[in-house]
């Protein structure tokens, strides 16, 4: 709906007198002459007989951060509006994302500025607004966002590519469009200018438009949206990049913490561990003692020291590069949105350890730091620190070449090594191709190994089929592992919400755990569920594989020899620093027990130290019954006379639906105080009392 008297068109109607302005301004050489020219740009399009109205928000659609539905001509009305059209997986809107972080710390509602995030979705995945929500969490969005899940605004207004700002005044009419990222500048100007002349002319509203915090309600957790794990092959203990805490974890196999290095909030800053800062790190690799990390929001490859408990920079400059062939020196090369590492070999002798692999997601590129002099395919000797594009063109293509530099990538997200012949490969999830590749280590040739089509400009073909080569689709895949054992791959099929295997031989891709549906469960591979997994590892010499499970905010274990999938417990020792449920914090008192409460006895379970046990509640309210609206149901553990097995446990939370009710998990602490003891699971809902239900070993 456009307003009254006005021209309801789309953005092709701003081109001939926004191009026009931008001709000018690269002319002017003052800041003053700039803004100048911007202003009369603004008396012209201001003066034009009828607005470029764009379309009224449709009813229906679901909201984020507000308090209620937004209008553009009721709510909006006396506000400079920036429409943000992104979508969620997508690099580019990622990098935009700082700029419109620092548009709102200048300028504020009250201001008379105000930013919407209009989601419109690639994937289908990226249609359901939980899903949204996740990510607007992870990437800190707090103006509001409209989920127009059927792109219905985008087609209206005829835009074209992700990201796309349009800029309104205060009658909802266009004053300006800026496609991609790169405009800081020019947002900044323009928004700047126009609050300026609409002041000048009283049209500014100061009132404050009501915003109501998703990430508000968002429960503690000792792990917040983990993005990439590792495995320490020598000890056993996994590196966990806790990307929504800024930090990176060093767990032990009985899963208590070893290591906290950053956190709990972003920033950028070498030294001890008790100092040192990170912003949403993402890929992680261990060996000898050393980790290293793909920073990603701070564009930096930064190296952890276990033994000096020290952290510093070895590639990056801190701000984001568009440099798409590098060759400096780690520290003076600047890179974008690194997504994930691995420590390799540069040449085919003995195993060294000389080289970093990484998934330069924003550039869309494979690149390598030298960790120590060597060489790459078609290179001279390089020296210790040269960082450089190893292979990818920049494109963002689906492109396979046998010249790597021709070769194109789409995001690419997750890297493993191949290292042993006859693979000698980089395999790589390329995440907005939806598609696995392979590079070779002998001469850089990048081919195709399952998903996505032939042609190299469709990044659309994507779906979720089992099936060999191009006939199996995946959807935005983030994560790959090796299986060297069995010679087989392992695929975060992300918005899939599944664990793939793929056989590299016959390029059979097969799903191997999870059933599709966003969900938190562990059971078999057959019955388990993810929720977006962006990473994943293969630990206990090839009998585990480890699972981010990411928006479950969870490290999961899937046995492939017993193949069922369970949650990897984390808790605290007295040093570590965690943020979520763990003792110290205030628990809720579990209510007196009526004498006449039902107790339901189950048969003993015999347990080993260690063991997770998962207890399902599966209750059943009588005939006619229902749970009474606006009243919180929830559940307690106790176990009387056997306290000990409480400790660093999660002892009590809520049920909020009959249909996915919760699955409790107990882990056995590994030094057992007593053979046997009892566990009790006691339910209220109001003023009545459920069974309590008790397990023995």
């Amino acid at each position: 709906m456009a307003a009254p008297g006005a021209r309801s068109v789309s953005l092709s109607g701003l081109l001939p007198a926004q191009t026009s302005l931008e001709y000018a301004l690269l002319d002017a050489v003052t800041q003053q002459e700039k803004d100048d020219l911007v202003y009369q740009y603004l008396q012209k399009v201001d003066g034009w007989e009828q607005d470029l109205a764009v379309p009224e928000f449709p009813q229906g659609l679901e909201w984020l951060n507000t308090e209620e539905p937004l209008s553009i001509y009721k709510d909006l009305r006396g506000k400079v509006v920036v429409l943000d059209f992104f979508t969620y997986c997508c690099i580019n809107c990622i990098h935009l994302l700082p700029d419109l972080h620092d548009l709102e710390r200048r300028f504020s509602d009250k201001d008379g500025l105000l930013i919407v995030g209009v989601h419109s979705p690639k994937f289908p995945n990226e249609k359901v607004l939980d899903n949204i929500k996740s990510a607007i969490l992870r990437y800190d969005i707090t103006h509001p966002v409209v989920n127009d899940a059927d792109a219905s605004l985008w087609q209206e207004l005829e835009v074209s590519c992700w990201p796309t700002l349009v800029i309104l005044g205060p009658r909802g009419n266009m004053l300006f469009s800026l496609i991609g990222e790169g405009h800081k500048d020019k947002l900044f100007s323009y928004t700047s200018i126009a609050l300026k002349y609409y002041k000048d002319r009283g049209q500014i509203r100061d009132g404050r438009v009501g915003i109501k915090l998703f990430k508000e309600s968002l429960p503690p957790s000792p792990l917040l949206f983990p993005g990439k794990v590792a495995e320490d092959h020598a000890t056993g203990r996994l590196v966990v990049s806790d990307t929504g805490h800024h930090r990176v974890l060093v767990i032990q196999k009985n899963g208590q913490i070893q290591y906290t290095i950053g956190g709990p909030n972003p920033g950028r800053k070498d030294g001890m561990f008790s100092e040192s800062s990170f912003h949403s790190p993402q890929g992680v690799a261990i060996v000898n003692n050393v980790i290293y990390v793909a920073d990603t929001e701070n564009h930096l490859i930064r190296k952890i020291d276990l033994e000096a408990e020290k952290v510093s920079t070895v590639a990056g400059v801190g701000v984001q590069g568009t440099d798409t062939e590098g060759g400096e020196r780690g520290e003076k090369q600047p890179i974008s949105s690194p997504w994930d590492v691995v420590v390799g070999t540069s040449g085919s002798e003995v195993q060294r350890n000389d080289i970093l692999w990484i998934a330069m997601a924003g550039t869309h590129q494979i690149w390598a730091l030298l960790l120590d002099s060597g060489t790459l395919p078609k290179k001279n000797e390089l020296k210790k620190g040269t960082c450089l594009r190893f292979a990818g063109s920049g494109n963002e293509e689906n492109r396979n070449n046998a010249y790597p530099h021709k070769a194109g990538f789409a995001q690419p997200s997750g890297l493993s090594l191949a290292s042993e012949d006859p693979w000698s490969c980089l395999f790589v999830a390329d995440s907005e191709s939806s598609t696995v590749r392979s590079v070779s280590l002998k001469d850089g040739a990048v081919k195709h190994l399952v998903g996505g089509e032939r042609d190299p400009m469709n990044l659309f073909a994507f779906g979720d089929i089992d099936g060999v080569g191009i006939t199996a689709k995946l959807q935005h895949p983030l994560g790959v592992a090796w299986d060297q054992k069995r010679s087989l791959l392992y695929v975060a099929d992300s918005y899939n919400h599944k664990i793939k295997v793929v056989d590299p031989k016959t390029k059979v891709c097969t799903t191997l755990a999870g059933t599709g549906d966003a969900h938190d469960k562990s059971s078999s591979f057959a019955e388990s569920a993810f929720n977006e997994p962006g990473g994943l590892c293969v630990g206990e010499g090839g009998r585990l594989v480890y699972v981010a499970d990411t928006n479950n905010h969870q490290i999961k274990v899937m046995d492939l020899e017993a193949r069922t999938v369970s949650v990897f417990l984390v808790s605290k020792p007295g040093s570590a620093m965690v943020d979520g449920p763990f003792p110290g914090e205030k628990q809720r008192t579990m209510p007196k027990v009526p004498k006449s409460a039902p107790n339901i006895q189950l048969a003993p379970v015999t347990v080993c130290p260690g063991q997770t046990l998962q207890l399902k509640l599966q209750l059943v309210l009588p005939p006619g019954a229902k749970l009474t609206e606006g009243v919180p149901s929830c559940w307690f553990l106790s176990a009387e006379g056997n306290e000990w097995l409480l400790q660093e446990q999660t002892p009590s939370g809520d049920i909020e639906n009959m249909s996915n009710q919760p699955t409790i998990l107990l882990q056995i602490p590994p030094d057992c105080l007593s053979l046997e003891a009892v566990i009790s699971i006691t339910r209220f809902q109001k003023h009545q009392l459920n069974p309590a239900y008790k397990v023995y070993w």
